[in-house]
């Protein structure tokens, strides 16, 4: 029978567990042997990472091709506007790969209370505004999201992934750096 850990990983963590001369690892906050990430979630990103210790699932979760959902909320420079946020909604060429459509929507101030804060804070640029959107994309390739809301005109400031299929961290309670066992598929 597969395990599986959700995670809610910090700012600065790199998605391994031997270490890193730079950042703290799965390691520093997971004690479990035999997990390994199911998918990973850049050291500059944050949020929901899941980990298992069935390859099977690990591969369920992690490639594109079994297509499950995964929703971030990205905060991104400047104003919605309706064509940049098309030009995401449409796919598009990033040079390696071409992205799928990708579902997006302006995010309420209120949503993002959920949110902890940031450690570091993101820059801020007093001229410059910022808001936040939810992009839910099935593919998950390297930076995916950062790489699309950049050539749409955005470029990110923060990227927290709060769900991976069924799972989704708010659900889940956990604080940020806290992980448990859970019986849920996502």
């Amino acid at each position: 029978m597969a395990h599986l850990i959700i995670f809610n990983k910090p700012f600065g963590v790199i998605c391994q567990f031997s270490p890193h001369e730079e950042h703290q690892s799965l390691k520093d906050y997971i004690d479990a042997k035999g997990f390994y990430p199911a998918g990973r979630l850049d050291t500059d990103s944050e949020g929901l990472l899941l980990l298992t210790d069935d390859g099977r699932l690990q591969a369920r979760i992690a490639e594109p091709k079994f297509k499950l959902e995964k929703t971030y909320w990205a905060q991104v420079e400047g104003e919605p506007n309706q064509a940049k946020l098309d030009v995401l909604r449409k796919g598009m060429d990033l040079g390696d790969f071409t992205a799928k459509p990708a579902k997006v929507r302006v995010m309420e101030a209120e949503e993002t209370a959920l949110l902890w804060p940031r450690n570091p804070p993101i820059r801020v640029r007093k001229t410059v505004p910022d808001f936040w959107l939810e992009v839910k994309i099935s593919e998950g390739k390297n930076r995916q999201v950062r790489r699309m809301t950049a050539k749409a005109g955005y470029p990110c400031l923060r990227l927290v992934r709060v769900a991976v299929g069924r799972i989704n961290l708010f659900d889940e309670n956990l604080d940020l750096g806290a992980w448990k066992f859970s019986d849920r598929l996502p």
